[in-house]
Parts: structure tokens; C-alpha cells; sequence
């Protein structure tokens, strides 16, 4: 007798294989039959009538056949790719270990509560971070220094490391880029991140530059949708260099407040950089569809991660205990609008039977909604490692498996939550773990201040021929087991 975990999965197929190609089967089959009814003629009478076209007319058919194909050519969106990208590497000497921040934390004169003390370490202990992660030269001062000339001190060596980074494994050349965009929430200096780039690398002095601020995490996958939209009108072969980075130098908080404290445990040094072109020549990745959905008209949403003073005027980001749920309502309404652009008809389907099935019994019973598996659109997802209790959130909503959130979990365990450049370092773990493989699909998942919730989807023309990443001299070290929680903090 047959497994029934077997003949599921077989049947499963077989209804995938029927629908998602029902269209165009059932196209080919309705073409044969009309022509075989309409044009009952044999092949050597067809000859014959092809012949006695006259060559004016064959020029014409011919004319007008290459119009249609040019015209549907200019009216379908360029194509826009991912040329390279690279990340910050940090050394050594920025390790933060637990009992570092311990040490610190003791040494701070405006920490008086031992339970201060206890609940941040507990924190740590359970927010997914590992021994390794790294924090800025500011950080390992007692107090952190928090002055300008630390601030553009951190910002030159992650950002600059990450672009010589990305020119180091691409031809393309720093003459090459004819657009910038630099991405970082809270510090933003005059003269800004773009200019400091342009300076460096000599760029052009026709570039166009473009400096985002105050989006958080998801600042990197809005640039990248605003690198589509540039390239999607502008000639051929241009190429857009996008640097996502957050400068903590500026943002430590002196206060005693828990839901401001966070960001002090949390969030971690690093940058990633792209370039990215409308030419495929060169390109490791196609862009697929992006799509971001802001819910800042909310109240709740709105002042879900706000940068604010304290009662003793000490500046902050305060997180929200309400982040994970609004973070999971936010993926929810998302995906509500980028389901429908990837999912296949087989996934499509089963959602469109599970809401006629619930209108249908509306009052009589009650109908779960359809959940969709998104694994038969994606191989590989890259879910922003803001934290444990996110990354949770997302696995649960989305159904997937922990080999499919892997590389977020070990990208937080590693470099802990680098903002805006995360998703980019999992990508990297991918790679460096050998996984990828030519027509792979990712789906890059980020949220931001406001609060948003961006997707960006990619599909791989051509793998890394190296692990030579930020990975490089620990990814034999990973997958690395994560201790269970049993409660939340």
C-alpha cells in the first residue's frame, strides 16, 4: 500500500504541473483544432499559394511583423540587474562579546539598577546574537563617544570598505557609475554620504547622487527601488552604485529607558553596496518585481520605531513592544499586493477557492483562508535579522521551514542586526554556502520606520565562482545550533 505522505506529494505535483501550464495547453490545443477546421488544405497546396504571393505583399507582412515586435519591445520595462555587490568585513579588534558589554555596561555611571543590568543581558542572551558580532571603535570607549569625528570616522571605514569591496570582484570602474545612492537613518552629515563617495572615487562630475535618511532597515530595498525606476528610463548600459549602511557612532543612548536601551543591544556595524545596471552584460542577478507597503496612516504603526528625547532629554530610538505584530500586519498587507505577482496559477487558485469557499459559508462556518507556499515561487529567502522575535514572526506567517529562514538567523547571529545592509549579507551566506544555482529565485523581506515593509524579488543569472565574501573565514563554521527560548523577554 502506498505511503500516503507519498501519493500527496504526487498528486501535489501533478495539480501544479496541470494548472500552472493549463494556459498554454490549452492555447496549442484550441490553435490545432481552429486551424484544422479552418484551413483543411495540404501542405502542397500551401506551397503553392506561397508561391504565388507577390513579393510586395511578403515585404509588407514582413514589415509589419518586425513593427509589432519593436513596439512591444519599447513598451515593456527594461530589464534591471544586479551587476555585484559586496559587504564590510570587520575585523577582530570591533568584537563585541557578552561579557565585554557586561563589563561596560557596569563601568557606565548612569546605569544605578542591577535589574537594568540582568534584563540586558538576558536580552542579549536571547536575541539571537552570537560572540562575534561587531561594534564601532565609539562603543569600546567608556562612555561611547558620540562626537561628530567618530561618527565620520566609522562612516569612512564601513562605507568605503564595502564599495572598494564591490569595484574589487566587478570590471565596472568607478568611471562607470553615472548614479549614486546612499542610504543611513539617523547620522547624516553636510557635506552627505553621496558626496563622500563622489570625493573618494573621483567619480564623474555629470553623476547624479541621491542621499535617503530616516527609513530604517528598509532603506536598502527602497533604494533599490528607486535604482529601478532610474535605470527602467534611463540609456542603456548605465549603472547605479547603492550603499545601505547605519553609523551607530552618533545614536548610542545614555538613558535608562528599556524600550530605548534596545537599539544599544540590537544593532551592529556594517554596509553593503551594489551596482546595479540595465544591461545584462556582466549581471549576476535580474531584478524581478518590488513592491513596499507603507502603514505610517496608523497611529500605532507610525510611532512604532520614533527617534525621540527621554525625560532626562537623552536622545533615542524607542522600539515599540508592539514591533513583531506590527511587523507581521505589515508583511500581511504586502503580501497581499506581491502574491499575486509571483505566486504561480496552482497557488493562485487554492487562495481564490479558500475566499469563495469562506463568502459561500459566510455565518453557516468557519473557513481559514488559504495560506499560500511561497516556496514554489522562491528557492531562497533573505528576511531582514532585526531580531529573533521578527524573524519568528516571518517564518510563522510565511510557513517556511528553518532551513529556509537559515541565512537570516546565522546573518543575525554573526553580524547582528546591520540595519538596512542585512539582507545583502544573507545573500552573501547563501552564496558562500554554495546553494545558489543559475534561475534561483530570492525573496528579500524588509521593515522600516514609518512603518513599511518592503519585497524585492531577484532571480539568479550566474553564481558566485567564489565564496570571497564576508563569509570567508567563518562560513565553514555555520550553520551553528541556537539555544531554544522558552519566554519571550
Amino acid at each position: 500500500m502506498a505511503d500516503p505522505s507519498n501519493r500527496a506529494k504526487f498528486l501535489k505535483f501533478w495539480y501544479r504541473l496541470v494548472v500552472n501550464n493549463f494556459l498554454a495547453v490549452a492555447a496549442v490545443s484550441f490553435l490545432a483544432a481552429v486551424l484544422r477546421r479552418a484551413w483543411p488544405i495540404s501542405i502542397d497546396d500551401l506551397v503553392a499559394r506561397l508561391h504565388a504571393l507577390r513579393p510586395v505583399h511578403v515585404l509588407g507582412a514582413m514589415i509589419l511583423a518586425a513593427a509589432v515586435a519593436k513596439l512591444r519591445r519599447m513598451r515593456r520595462p527594461r530589464d534591471v540587474y544586479l551587476v555585484e555587490y559586496g559587504c564590510f568585513r570587520p575585523k577582530a579588534c570591533f568584537r563585541a562579546p557578552f561579557a565585554t558589554c557586561l563589563e561596560h555596561v557596569r563601568l557606565l555611571p548612569y546605569v544605578v539598577h542591577e535589574e537594568d543590568v540582568v534584563w540586558g543581558m538576558r536580552l542579549l542572551q536571547r536575541s539571537g546574537l552570537g560572540e562575534e558580532t561587531c561594534v564601532p571603535y565609539a562603543y569600546h570607549y567608556v562612555p561611547p563617544d558620540r562626537s561628530l569625528a567618530a561618527s565620520r570616522e566609522e562612516t569612512e571605514l564601513v562605507i568605503f570598505s564595502a564599495v572598494d569591496d564591490v569595484f574589487a570582484r566587478t570590471s565596472v570602474t568607478p568611471a562607470d557609475i553615472d548614479v549614486v545612492i546612499v542610504n543611513c537613518s539617523i547620522f547624516t552629515p553636510t557635506p552627505v554620504f553621496v558626496d563622500m563617495v563622489v570625493n573618494r572615487y573621483r567619480l564623474r562630475a555629470d553623476v547624479k547622487s541621491v542621499n535617503l535618511s530616516g527609513m530604517g532597515c528598509s532603506a536598502g530595498l527602497v533604494s533599490v527601488g528607486l535604482a529601478r525606476n532610474l535605470l527602467q528610463v534611463a540609456p542603456p548600459a548605465t549603472h547605479v552604485l547603492i550603499v545601505s549602511t547605519e553609523i551607530l557612532s552618533s545614536q548610542y543612548y545614555f538613558g535608562t529607558e528599556r524600550e530605548m536601551l534596545l537599539p544599544n543591544c540590537l544593532f551592529r556595524m556594517g554596509a553593503a553596496a551594489m551596482i546595479m545596471s540595465n544591461s545584462g552584460e556582466r549581471a549576476r542577478f535580474r531584478l524581478g518585481r518590488t513592491v513596499r507597503t507603507v502603514t505610517a496612516a496608523k497611529d500605532a504603526s507610525y510611532r512604532c520605531v520614533f527617534q525621540e528625547e527621554d525625560d532626562e532629554g537623552h536622545t533615542g530610538i524607542r522600539l515599540s513592544k508592539d514591533l513583531v505584530a506590527t511587523a507581521g500586519q505589515a508583511l500581511k498587507s504586502n503580501i497581499v499586493t506581491f502574491g499575486p505577482l509571483v505566486l504561480p496559477a496552482s497557488e493562485q487558485l487554492l487562495v481564490a477557492l479558500s475566499v469563495l469557499k469562506r463568502k459561500l459559508l459566510s455565518g453557516r462556518a468557519k473557513v481559514r483562508l488559504y495560506r499560500p507556499d511561497f516556496r514554489t515561487a522562491f528557492e531562497h529567502f533573505c528576511i531582514h535579522a532585526g531580531g529573533r522575535g521578527v524573524i519568528d514572526e516571518v517564518q510563522r506567517g510565511l510557513g517556511l521551514s528553518d532551513e529556509d529562514v537559515e541565512a537570516s538567523r546565522m546573518a543575525l547571529h554573526r553580524f547582528g542586526n546591520t540595519s538596512s545592509s542585512s539582507v545583502v549579507y544573507e545573500l552573501a551566506y547563501i552564496e558562500a554556502k554554495g546553494r545558489m544555482r543559475k534561475g534561483d529565485r530570492v525573496w528579500m523581506i524588509s521593515f522600516g520606520a514609518g512603518f513599511d515593509c518592503s519585497s524585492v524579488a531577484w532571480e539568479c543569472v550566474k553564481p558566485a565562482a567564489d565564496a570571497d565574501g564576508p563569509w570567508a573565514e567563518c562560513i565553514h563554521r555555520y550553520p551553528v545550533r541556537l539555544p531554544q527560548i522558552i519566554k519571550e523577554v
